[in-house]
């Protein structure tokens, strides 16, 4: 019997010992699971439980013009939180903070009662209004620093630049393309907390304070910027227009020295505007070029050789038919040669060189010179405009293409393209980003100018030069857009906008524009001015060429570009024909239509500021401020000035200063 019961305790022993085994084996494995395999998983529940992470707004990397001047920045502000749990007397709290904050007092009270911990109150607080606060010394009330972002200048390069949303992602412009190269790491706050969610301790120190070091350098000039929207911002309305676009290119390279759009809007208020405001229509939109496309049909009919500058075409005394239909001139012309059709813009003139040049020829070159495609412009948002195959190009369709209807382009393509019949035949990409630095200016990433291919010979575009220059001679359609001491190309646009509901185009809304380029013997600019729908004259040889003549005689002024000692004394520039029409007048475009206008006489009260011993840049401020319109000459110190201080500013006289080198 007692060896019955000595077996039993034994097995007894040996199974509560192997059951302790199999426990501290089962205990042991998940011991080592929780603590060896999924350490960093518990760690972060763990965290989750007793901590909250509240994330803050990243800073991003600024945005500057190519002199290094502020563009886009982000502000150091200060927001306001709350941790309800910490405030006892929660409606006294909401009283006493809400008027220095702005918020009404009972929505500072719901806010307050909030069974969270971390409660947003106010966001981006001026220093005053910090300082009071702080000064109440309330309970539960804690402020972190913030990022905003700033556009110390308003309204310019509002389009280019573009703006962020509140997260602060870049919703426009640079700032979105660009967005994961300016933002920031985000910054957090810590709260901790115990078992039941009550507040242990608050941490107000920042966890990853990591602002972008990355900052971008356009190649925008703001000073260029500037006089561009000033004068687009005049012509649109003075003409009573719907909107309109300018852009200053860099004639060789593609960069974009100024990019102007109107109306504008001021970015640092964006959620104000429309759609129409905010909409950059130098790449969004696309438009029927009207005759600005007769200088790439004469460029691709000059490169095939299949005309002569000097060769005469019959111009049929301004009645051609086509099929069923007659295309009409402006003025009536027999025999007109290659330069002569592009001076007066014979609309006959260029369907015959059309016809001469082919349909898959023509074809050809519009696609070589870009449109129908993207120019890859680093911008959101570019239009490829509307070039239908040439299957669709029936003889009266090959006539109308030939001077700018039936087709669509954008702007940034037109004047693309014009850059090329400029610098001796390459294509470039237009981009307005020049580098990417660092916070010590170290530089990251360079952009440089990129051929997107060769389009016609150096000989085509010196031929093209001299044929557009007399486009601006006393009776070319662009005499608005010379100037004295300089020689321009360039070529005048009138088109007519479609009829959404008749299908067809509309009798009286049209697009007036100008597009050139100068010194047209060694081009540094290529400018194009459009102006949609205006009411005074529709006609881009009244409207938009007078635009292009002020931003090219400011820009070039403030270039420094020298004057073309090559300028014939023989070519009469007029300053502003159409400023001196005083009375019923007939003016002609030369793209088909006439216009008979009466310019608004009289003379203004502004008075001639005293510019002696003032820099170019000084005087280019008391322009700003006192909205003038001033011709700078020279370079300096301003010595004489027309003019004398005091006198009054006639709107049809001359307005110059001129300026020497200090000695």
């Amino acid at each position: 019997m007692s060896d019955n019961r000595q077996k039993w305790m034994h097995f007894r022993i040996v199974f509560i010992g192997a059951l302790f085994g199999i426990l501290f084996l089962v205990v042991t494995c998940q011991a080592f699971r929780l603590q060896i395999l999924q350490h960093e998983e518990m760690v972060r529940k763990a965290d989750a439980q007793h901590q909250k992470i509240v994330r803050m707004l990243p800073a991003r990397g600024a945005i500057l013009d190519r002199n290094g001047i502020n563009m886009a920045l982000s502000v150091d502000m200060e927001s306001c939180f709350a941790r309800p749990r910490s405030i006892s007397n929660k409606n006294e709290t909401a009283n006493a903070l809400a008027p220095v904050i702005g918020v009404n007092p009972s929505d500072l009270v719901k806010k307050l009662k909030d069974s969270r911990n971390f409660v947003w109150l106010a966001r981006f607080l001026s220093p005053e209004q910090v300082a009071k606060v702080k000064g109440l010394r309330l309970e539960g009330i804690d402020f972190v620093p913030e990022t905003r972002r700033y556009y110390p200048n308003l309204d310019v390069a509002a389009h280019v630049i573009g703006f962020t949303g509140s997260d602060p992602a870049g919703l426009d412009g640079v700032e979105l393309k660009y967005n994961q190269t300016l933002l920031g790491s985000s910054d957090y706050v810590v709260t901790e907390r115990d078992a039941l969610g009550r507040s242990i301790s608050m941490n107000s120190d920042m966890l990853g304070k990591q602002g972008s070091d990355k900052n971008l350098v356009l190649t925008l000039d703001k000073n260029i910027q500037h006089i561009t929207q000033k004068e687009l911002e005049k012509a649109v309305t003075k003409s009573r227009a719907k909107s309109g676009v300018a852009i200053v290119m860099e004639t060789d390279t593609g960069k974009i020295l100024a990019m102007a759009n109107y109306p504008t809007f001021n970015p640092n208020a964006a959620s104000r505007y429309t759609q129409f405001q905010l909409r950059n229509r130098s790449i969004a939109d696309s438009m029927e070029p009207g005759s600005t496309m007769k200088i790439f049909l004469a460029a691709a009919a000059l490169e095939e050789k299949l005309v002569q500058p000097a060769e005469k075409f019959n111009c049929e005394w301004g009645q051609y038919k086509v099929t069923d239909k007659v295309i009409h001139d402006t003025h009536k012309f027999g025999y007109l040669t290659l330069g002569e059709i592009l001076k007066h813009s014979s609309n006959i003139g260029a369907a015959k060189i059309g016809f001469r040049l082919g349909r898959e020829r023509y074809l050809r070159y519009l696609r070589n010179f870009g449109f129908g495609e993207k120019t890859g412009i680093d911008l959101p948002g570019e239009s490829v405009g509307n070039i239908h195959s040439n299957r669709r190009w029936y003889d009266l369709e090959l006539a109308t293409i030939s001077f700018g209807q039936g087709v669509t382009v954008s702007p940034i393509q037109l004047l693309t393209a014009t850059s090329a019949v400029a610098n001796g035949g390459n294509l470039m990409k237009p981009y307005v980003v020049e580098k990417i630095v660092d916070g010590n200016g170290t530089v990251i990433r360079q952009f440089l100018p990129q051929i997107v291919r060769r389009v016609i010979s150096e000989e085509t575009s010196r031929k093209m030069a001299a044929m557009l220059e007399t486009v601006t001679a006393d009776d070319g359609t662009g005499v608005n857009a010379a100037l004295k001491e300089y020689r321009v190309a360039g070529k005048t646009g009138t088109s007519q906008k479609a009829d959404q509901i008749t299908r067809g185009y509309s009798e009286k809304k049209r697009i007036a524009s100008f597009v050139g380029y100068l010194p047209a013997d060694k081009p540094k600019l290529s400018i194009l001015v459009i102006v949609d729908e205006p009411a005074t004259s529709q006609y881009g040889g009244i409207v938009a060429a007078p635009a292009f003549r002020q931003i090219a005689q400011d820009t070039i002024a403030y270039l420094k570009i020298p004057p073309d000692t090559k300028h014939p004394s023989s070519i009469q520039v007029k300053r502003d024909a159409a400023s001196k029409i005083a009375e019923k007048d007939t003016v002609s475009d030369g793209d088909g239509l006439v216009s008979s206008i009466v310019m608004e006489g009289g003379e203004t009260s502004t008075r001639m500021p005293d510019f002696r011993n003032m820099s170019i840049r000084q005087v280019m401020q008391v322009m700003q401020k006192s909205n003038i319109n001033i011709r700078l000459i020279g370079s300096g110190r301003a010595v004489t000035q027309k003019p004398e201080p005091g006198a009054v500013i006639k709107e049809s006289g001359e307005v110059w200063v001129k300026f020497t080198p200090s000695t």
